[in-house]
C-alpha cells in the first residue's frame, strides 16, 4: 500500500551494512503484498537483467526465512544497461509507441561507420587505414556517439556551443581532425538513418524513457512502481526517476547514498551537473568525479532532489553487518579536505570489524589463498561467499583451484568469446587463412581439443597422425605453401594423414589480397564445421560464436563490406573478444564469482574482493578516442575519471557485507603491482589496528602447506654417469671426439642414451647456423658434381637457383642469399686458381670409416682434393664461428684431424658413385663465410704454419689427434671413467643437455678443492 501522505519526492536510501537486496526485499514484501496476489501488482524497474536475477534470489531467501510457501513476485523490468548490451524492459518498450522509431542493429551500424570512415578519411586527403584498424576505429566511434546520446548531446553541439569551439581552437591538430572526422561520419550516419526511418538503440532508450515518463506524469498508473537500484545518472532517466519518486504509489530506492556525511564533504564533491550560477559550466575542474559518491550526487542533481530529501531505508537485510560499517565507510571515502577529520575520528567511525587484509607474494598465489579462503568459510552452514574482482585472469584462476575440491565456481563474468574452445579454433582458422598455413598454427589447429571429436578412436588415429607430423616439422621455418608441408608429412610417414588434413585446409590457402568480409565467414564457418562438425557450434561459446557469425555474416553481405586478408584474423579477434560467454546454471549454490557489474546489488555473508591493485581496481580510466577531454568537459559530459568513482562504490557496498576480504598480490603477470588507491585508504584509516587487528595471517600460513610437503631434496650431485661395458661400445663420430673429451656426459647422453634436442616449430631460421650450413653444403655438393659434366658451369647463378628450386624461407633469402654467394663466388676463384697449381677435387660430402683399438670411427668430409704432391687436403665449410689453433691443440676441435686419420687408416666411400679416396693427408683447410678484408670468404689453416704462430705443427697434427682418439677410447670406451658433466669448464660446447644434467643445481657448489677436470 502507498504511504497515506508525503512531502516532496519518495526517495530511499539503503545503507551498504544493510545489504541492498536482502533488505530492499525485506521493505517491499510487507509494503506491498496483497492478500490473494502477493507482489504481482508490483512493477520493478531495476538496472539489469543480472539485477532482477539477484533480487529474485532475495525474494526466494525471504520465502525461506519468513516460511512462506510461496510468493507471487513482481514484475521487474530492466531498463537496460548498455555496459552490458541488455535492451530495454517490455514495460518501457512497449508495442503501442508507434511514434518511436526502432532502433537500428548494432552490428550494422558498426560496418557503415567503417565505410564511412573510409571514404572521408578519403575525402580529406588523408592515408587509409587498414581494415583492422578502420573497424577498431568504427567501434571506438559507436562508443562516442552512445555516450553523446545518454547525454542528450547531439553531433551539432560540437559547431554551434560557443565554449566547444573555444576549446577545440586550443587543442593539438591530431585532435582537431579526429573531431573534424568525427562531426562529418556521424552527421552521414544520421542521415542514413533518417533514409530508413531508424535511430541509434541509444536515442530510442531516451525516447522511452521520455515517454514513460510523460505518460506516467499526465495518467499515474494504478498499481505500484518503484526504481531499485538505478544509478545511471543519464539526463532522460534521471527525469523518468523523478516522476516515478512523484507518484502516488512510487518510489526510488538508491544503494549505497552517503547520508552521514556532512554538507561541507558533500559540497566538495563538486557541481556534479548543478552549476553555480545559470548557463554556467555543469562540471568544474576541481570535480571530484573518482569519488563513490559523485555519481549519485550527479543523479540526484539531475532529478531535482536535494540530498536532504533522501529518507533512509529502515529494513535491513539477511546478511546485514553492524551499522558502524556504514559510518567507517563513510569516513574511509573522504574527499580530500573532509579527510583531515580522520586524525579525530572517534573509535567508533573507524571500526571495520570483520574486514581483513591479504597479501600474496603472485597472483597465482592469491588465487590459491582466495580458492582457501572459500573452502574454509564453506563448512560453516548456510553460509554464501562471493569472490569479487575485476581481474578475470584472477577470477578464472579462482575457480580452477577450487576445482580440487570438486567446488564449480563458475565466473559470472564471463569469458571472452576469444577464449573459449570454438572461439579459439575459429580464430586459429582466420590466422592460417590471413597469415598461410604456418607449421604452429597448423598443430595448434590440427591438435584442438573440438576436431575429430565425435568419436574417441576417430581421435585417436587423428592425433597419431597429428604428433608425428608435429615431430617432423620441429626445426627450420618451411618456405611459404603446402609443397614443403608434404615433403615433411612423407618424411613422416603420415601421408595418406596428410591427405585428409590438407584437404581441410585448402578452403583456407590463397585468398585474395582483399576478401569480402561475408564470403570470409562463410568459408571460416565451412572449415570449422569439417574441422570439428556440429562441436563447433555447440554449448553456450559454440552458441555465441554462431549468433555472432551469423549476425556479422549477414551484414556484411548485405552492406558489402570488405576486409584485406592480413587483417582478416585480427578483426575477428577483436569481435569476439567483445562478446562475453556465461556459464549457464549448475554451479555450487553458495558459491559466486562476480565481476564488478555483476557484483552490484549482490549480498553474501563473506564477499572477498580480490585483484585490489591499480590498474585492475580501478581499471585505468580510458580516454575517448575521439574527443578530447576538453571537448567533452565543455559537452556538459562527466570525464574518464568518472569510472574510477564508479568502482569506489562497488567497493564501498562490498564492503557492507558482514564478513570481508581485501585481497591483493604483490605480483601479477606482467610484474609487480601497486596497491589500489582504495586499499591505500583503507589502510591508512586502520592505522596501528590494521596489523594488530585486521592482517589476515591464518591462510597464508597454511599455504606452503595445502599440498602434501615433501621432504627438502639432497643437494643434486654433479653427473658422472658409469654405464656397463656392454653401454659403453658405441661408435665414435669425428664430431663427438672433442665432445667425448670436452664434456663426457654430453657424449653420454647423444651416443649412449640416445637423446636429441627438440627442436621449437617454425625455428628462427636466421639464427639457426645449421639451415644455413645444410644449404651451403648442398649447393657446393651438387655444384661439384654438375661440374664434372660442365667444367665452366659459374656457381653464382646455379646456387640462385638452388635457393628458388628449395623454397627457401623468403626472408632467409632476402639477408642471407646475398653475402653466401658473394662467399661461394670468393671459393670459385680459389678452386681455380688451385686448379692451376696442379690441385684436383677428388669427391665432395663423402662418407669415411675406420677401425681403431677396436672401436668403429666415421664421419664425413665436406671436401677432398688431391694435391699436386699426390697428399690429400681435407677442406671443412664453416658458416658459423671456424675454431681457433688454441682449440685444436687442447683437444676441442679435432674433426679434420681425424678425417685425415680416416683417409690413412680407412677409406672414404662416395655414396652415389661408390668411388673410394684413400691417402696419406698432407693439408687440412677451414673455408669459411665470414667477412674478411676484401668481402666474404675466408681460408685458415688450423696448424703452426711460421715461428710467429702458436698451435701444432704440421708433423704434431695428425700424432696428436690419434692420441687424443686413443686417450679417449681407453678412457671412455673401452675403460670405466666416468662420463663427468662439465670435466672441461674451458670447452665451448652446446648447451643441449645442460637441463638434463641439472647443471643449475651443482654447478654452484663448484669449488677448487672438487675435480674440474
Amino acid at each position: 500500500m502507498a504511504e497515506p501522505s508525503r512531502i516532496g519526492p519518495r526517495v530511499y536510501s539503503i545503507a551498504a551494512h544493510r545489504g541492498f537486496a536482502d533488505a530492499l526485499v525485506a521493505g517491499l514484501v510487507p509494503r506491498y503484498r496483497e492478500e490473494g496476489l502477493g507482489l504481482a501488482r508490483l512493477t520493478l524497474l531495476v538496472p539489469s537483467s543480472r539485477a532482477a536475477r539477484t533480487l529474485s534470489e532475495a525474494f526466494i531467501r525471504h520465502a525461506g526465512q519468513t516460511g512462506e510457501g510461496g510468493l507471487l513476485m513482481p514484475r521487474m523490468v530492466a531498463v537496460g544497461d548498455l555496459d552490458l548490451d541488455e535492451k530495454l524492459g517490455a514495460a518501457l518498450d512497449p508495442l503501442g509507441a508507434a511514434e518511436i522509431p526502432p532502433a537500428c542493429d548494432p552490428v550494422r551500424r558498426w560496418l557503415a561507420l567503417d565505410r564511412l570512415i573510409a571514404e572521408e578519411r578519403a575525402a580529406e586527403g588523408m592515408a587509409p587505414l587498414p581494415g583492422r584498424a578502420r573497424l577498431n576505429l568504427a567501434r571506438e566511434m559507436a562508443r562516442t556517439i552512445d555516450r553523446l546520446l545518454v547525454e542528450d548531446k547531439a553531433v551539432a553541439d560540437l559547431w554551434e556551443s560557443d565554449a566547444v569551439l573555444d576549446s577545440v581552437a586550443g587543442l593539438a591538430e591530431h585532435w582537431k581532425r579526429s573531431v573534424r572526422l568525427f562531426a562529418r561520419v556521424h552527421v552521414r550516419w544520421q542521415a542514413e538513418l533518417e533514409s530508413r526511418g531508424e535511430v541509434d538503440a541509444a536515442s530510442r532508450r531516451n525516447l522511452l524513457f521520455a515517454h514513460a515518463a510523460r505518460r506516467w506524469k499526465e495518467t499515474p498508473p494504478p498499481r505500484p512502481i518503484v526504481a531499485a537500484g538505478v544509478t545511471s545518472a543519464a539526463p532522460a532517466l534521471a527525469r523518468l526517476l523523478r516522476v516515478i519518486a512523484d507518484l502516488p504509489d512510487g518510489a526510488v530506492v538508491l544503494p549505497d547514498l552517503d547520508l552521514a556525511m556532512d554538507t561541507a564533504a558533500w559540497e566538495e564533491l563538486g557541481l556534479a551537473g548543478a552549476p553555480a550560477a545559470p548557463g554556467g559550466p555543469v562540471f568544474g575542474a576541481d570535480d571530484a568525479l573518482s569519488h563513490p559518491q559523485y555519481h549519485l550526487k550527479l543523479l540526484l542533481n539531475r532529478m531535482g532532489v536535494n540530498r536532504a530529501e533522501v529518507r533512509t531505508w529502515h529494513r535491513r537485510g539477511i546478511a546485514a553487518a553492524a551499522p558502524a560499517r556504514s559510518r567507517a565507510i563513510s569516513s574511509l571515502f573522504l574527499p580530500p579536505q573532509a579527510s583531515r577529520a580522520w586524525s579525530t575520528l572517534e573509535a567508533k567511525d573507524r571500526r571495520l570489524d570483520g574486514v581483513r587484509l591479504m597479501t600474496s607474494a603472485s597472483i597465482e598465489e592469491e588465487a590459491q589463498a582466495i580458492a582457501m579462503v572459500v573452502r574454509q568459510a564453506l563448512a560453516q552452514p548456510e553460509q554464501r561467499i562471493a569472490v569479487v574482482t575485476a581481474d578475470r585472469g584472477l577470477a578464472r584462476r579462482v575457480a580452477q583451484h577450487l576445482e580440487r575440491w570438486n567446488i564449480a565456481a563458475d565466473d559470472s563474468a564471463g569469458r571472452p568469446l576469444a577464449l573459449t574452445p570454438a572461439g579459439r579454433l575459429f580464430g586459429l582458422l582466420a590466422e592460417i587463412a590471413a597469415s598461410g598455413p604456418d607449421p604452429a598454427r597448423l598443430v595448434a589447429a590440427f591438435a584442438h581439443p573440438l576436431v575429430r571429436g565425435w568419436d574417441e578412436g576417430v581421435r585417436a588415429d587423428w592425433l597419431r597422425g597429428v604428433r608425428a607430423f608435429d615431430r617432423a616439422l620441429r626445426g627450420p621455418a618451411l618456405a611459404p605453401g603446402m609443397e614443403p608441408l608434404r615433403k615433411v608429412a612423407a618424411k613422416a610417414g603420415v601421408a595418406r594423414w596428410w591427405e585428409e588434413a590438407e584437404a581441410l585446409v585448402v578452403p583456407l590457402a590463397d585468398w585474395p589480397r582483399e576478401i569480402a568480409l561475408a564470403g570470409a565467414l562463410a568459408r571460416l564457418s565451412e572449415t570449422a564445421e569439417a574441422f570439428a562438425r556440429a562441436a563447433a557450434w555447440e554449448r553456450e561459446d559454440g552458441r555465441a560464436l554462431g549468433q555472432m557469425v551469423e549476425e556479422l555474416r549477414g551484414t556484411a553481405e548485405a552492406l558489402g563490406t570488405m576486409i584485406e586478408t592480413a587483417d582478416c584474423a585480427g578483426a575477428l579477434r577483436d569481435a569476439m573478444e567483445a562478446v562475453a560467454v556465461r556459464p549457464g546454471y549448475g554451479g555450487h549454490p553458495r558459491v559466486a564469482i562476480y565481476g564488478l557489474l555483476e557484483a552490484r546489488m549482490a549480498r553474501a555473508d563473506l564477499v572477498i574482493c580480490g585483484g585490489l591493485n591499480e590498474g585492475s581496481w580501478p581499471q585505468p580510466p580510458a580516454a575517448d578516442a575521439l574527443l578530447a577531454p576538453a571537448i567533452l568537459r565543455a559537452l556538459g559530459i562527466p570525464g574518464a575519471e568518472f569510472r574510477i568513482g564508479l568502482a569506489a562504490h562497488d567497493l564501498a557496498g562490498a564492503m557492507g557485507a558482514p564478513s570481508v576480504l581485501l585481497s591483493r598480490s604483490l605480483r601479477d603477470a606482467a610484474g609487480p603491482t601497486l596497491p589500489s588507491r582504495f586499499l591505500l585508504r583503507v589502510e591508512a584509516l586502520l592505522g596501528d589496528d590494521l596489523d594488530r587487528e585486521h592482517r589476515e595471517r591464518a591462510i597464508p600460513h597454511l599455504l606452503p602447506h595445502l599440498d602434501r610437503q615433501r621432504p627438502p631434496a639432497p643437494p643434486y650431485p654433479r653427473p658422472a654417469p658409469d654405464p656397463s661395458p656392454r653401454l659403453r661400445k658405441v661408435p665414435i663420430k669425428v664430431t663427438a671426439l672433442d665432445r667425448l673429451l670436452g664434456d663426457p656426459y654430453q657424449f653420454y647422453a647423444q651416443a649412449i642414451l640416445g637423446l636429441r634436442k627438440l627442436d621449437p616449430l617454425a625455428n628462427d631460421p636466421f639464427s639457426d647456423p645449421a639451415l644455413r650450413g645444410t644449404l651451403v653444403h648442398d649447393i657446393l655438393d651438387s655444384w661439384h658434381r654438375a661440374r664434372a659434366a660442365d667444367p665452366q658451369l659459374a656457381i653464382a647463378p646455379f646456387a640462385a637457383a638452388h635457393f628458388e628450386r628449395e623454397r627457401v624461407h623468403p626472408l632467409f633469402r632476402a639477408l642471407w642469399q646475398p653475402r653466401l654467394i658473394a662467399a661461394l663466388e670468393r671459393f670459385e676463384e680459389w678452386i681455380a686458381a688451385d686448379a692451376a697449381e696442379g690441385r684436383k677435387i677428388l669427391a665432395s660430402e663423402i662418407d669415411g670409416t675406420m677401425t681403431y683399438l677396436g672401436v668403429e670411427v666415421s664421419g664425413r668430409a665436406d671436401r677432398i682434393d688431391r694435391l699436386a704432391d699426390g697428399t690429400l687436403a681435407i677442406v671443412d665449410y664453416k658458416t658459423g664461428r671456424v675454431p681457433s689453433k688454441a682449440e685444436v691443440e687442447a683437444g676441442y676441435a679435432l674433426q679434420l684431424g681425424l678425417l685425415g686419420l680416416i683417409a690413412a687408416r680407412g677409406a672414404f666411400t662416395d655414396r652415389k658413385t661408390a668411388a673410394v679416396v684413400t691417402g696419406e693427408a698432407g693439408a687440412f683447410e677451414y673455408w669459411s663465410f665470414k667477412r674478411d678484408d676484401d668481402g666474404f670468404g675466408k681460408r685458415e689453416i688450423p696448424m703452426k704454419l711460421g715461428s710467429r704462430q702458436q698451435g701444432l705443427t704440421p708433423e704434431q697434427f695428425l700424432p696428436h689427434h690419434e692420441a687424443k682418439l686413443a686417450e679417449a677410447i681407453e678412457d671412455y670406451i673401452q675403460g670405466r671413467e666416468p662420463f663427468l658433466a662439465r670435466a672441461n669448464p674451458d670447452y665451448k660446447g652446446y648447451t643441449d643437455y645442460d637441463q638434463l644434467m641439472r647443471l643449475e643445481e651443482w654447478l654452484v657448489r663448484l669449488s677448487e678443492k672438487e675435480p674440474r677436470a
